[in-house]
């Protein structure tokens, strides 16, 4: 049996119920085999492997808050730190009922890589409950945000770990935890991305990610003789990612027709009408159905099918998981040619498989929606050196960040004669950097 194949073994063994995280390390492994083989006497002498796989540290906590009823109520609160070798745990805290520590173990893990690649000097962490902060009350929020913060505080830092906001941490909620950091801590200090512009933020961060995503996408196209420009694109989601994702796309001449939500999804053949969505989704909260209401020409969908739209380009932004083989097959059949992931992971194995095989192009969510959190690493660099920069400023370097993370993709792929598969260079070229410096700190 190989070294990865132990590994991967040894992994679904020891973390039964964790589905997400067994194939997040299966599809790593995959891609890293021809690097493993290469040098695997010395990588299973120095357990490079079995180190990677597993988180430095856990921490698991109760989040008891008081509801606007007089209720106590109680989550589970966590933080993965899973590797530190190239900087501070860098990594989002997610607000969802689905959270578990399985899932945060899977993003953390991807987390690791999607730094590397930034080129940054972050290593891989993620966090977050099951708290639910849809239908809550500002207060009930804050209550939460507050005793979550009150138990974190304890085990992160501006050179330690430094959290972001993810699924279900918006401004509100990243300013209420770090209100109470720095009310437990006395420390002002850059400790939470995706502040406040008042208070430390960085210009840009908002739109970040979704704007790195379509930096990417355009470097793979045009390095694949494509052009963004007149292309029909469906994007799922309707978060921050989905709308500057397509904003960004419209900005560059393409034509956004669909964006979803949990519920279902819409399709506008005209294009998506962005002032609407950004009213539904960032101003008043509300559900994508309500798109159909301020404009009629549009269709509603309840439930799955945004994929079946006919489409050049797809964007998954939404979840992991999402986007699977019957969605990949309606994709391809429609004429879609190429496929960036915006969220963490939101292609199945099946999936991603299908569209390496029929020669798609595709670029995984771990080079392609790290736009987000380079910007939050920006805004550490800011708050360090107590400096503000443009959105200008910003708006290049995450520009040529991505563009530097394609080439390292690119290279990577080529120089195992995997040229065109984007998904074993993100993770080669992710993985080499973490190592070396793993190697070079010792046995730790």
């Amino acid at each position: 049996m190989s070294y990865t194949d132990e590994i991967y073994n040894r992994v679904v063994e020891q973390n039964p119920g964790e589905p997400e995280f067994h194939q997040a390390v299966k599809e790593v492994l995959d891609s890293l085999k021809v690097v493993i083989d290469a040098n695997e006497e010395k990588y299973r002498k120095l357990g490079v492997l079995e180190r990677i796989v597993e988180p430095e540290r856990i921490i698991s906590f109760r989040v008891p808050w008081v509801d606007d009823n007089g209720q106590v109520q109680v989550n589970k609160g966590y933080r993965v730190q899973f590797n530190s070798a190239i900087g501070p745990y860098k990594g989002g805290l997610r607000l969802h009922p689905s959270v578990n520590q399985g899932i945060l173990k899977f993003l953390g893990f991807e987390q690791i890589f999607k730094n590397s690649l930034t080129g940054l000097p972050i290593g891989g962490g993620k966090g977050g409950s099951n708290f639910d902060p849809k239908g809550k009350s500002d207060r009930e929020v804050m209550a939460f945000c507050q005793s979550f913060m009150t138990e974190l505080s304890k085990y992160i830092g501006a050179d330690q770990d430094v959290p972001a906001g993810d699924i279900g941490v918006g401004a509100r909620e990243i300013g209420y935890l770090y209100g109470q950091y720095k009310r437990l801590t006395g420390l002002y200090e850059g400790v939470l991305t995706g502040k406040g512009l008042s208070y430390g933020g960085s210009l840009i961060r908002t739109q970040a990610t979704g704007y790195g995503l379509v930096y990417i996408l355009k470097e793979m196209l045009e390095h694949n003789n494509q052009s963004l420009e007149g292309k029909t694109v469906v994007v799922s989601g309707s978060g921050n990612v989905a709308i500057y994702a397509t904003e960004k796309a419209q900005q560059l001449g393409a034509k956004v027709v669909a964006l979803s939500d949990s519920n279902g999804f819409v399709y506008d053949e005209n294009g998506i009408n962005l002032d609407v969505v950004k009213e539904i989704k960032e101003v008043r909260r509300g559900r994508i159905k309500e798109y159909v209401e301020k404009v009629p020409t549009a269709k509603y969908t309840e439930g799955k099918g945004i994929f079946k739209i006919k489409c050049d380009i797809a964007l998954p932004c939404a979840t992991q998981n999402e986007l699977d083989l019957e969605d990949a097959k309606a994709l391809k059949a429609n004429g879609c040619f190429a496929v960036a992931e915006g969220a963490n992971m939101p292609s199945t194995r099946e999936a991603t498989d299908f569209f390496l095989a029929n020669d798609m192009l595709f670029m995984p969510g771990k080079a392609a929606n790290a736009g987000g959190v380079a910007t939050s690493a920006l805004e550490m660099s800011q708050n360090s050196m107590r400096l503000s920069w443009t959105s200008e400023e910003v708006d290049e370097k995450l520009k040529g960040i991505m563009k530097g993370i394609f080439a390292k993709v690119d290279a990577a792929s080529k120089k195992y004669n995997l040229e065109g598969n984007y998904v074993a260079g993100a993770n080669i070229a992710g993985f080499e950097k973490v190592v070396d410096a793993m190697l070079a700190q010792g046995i730790c």
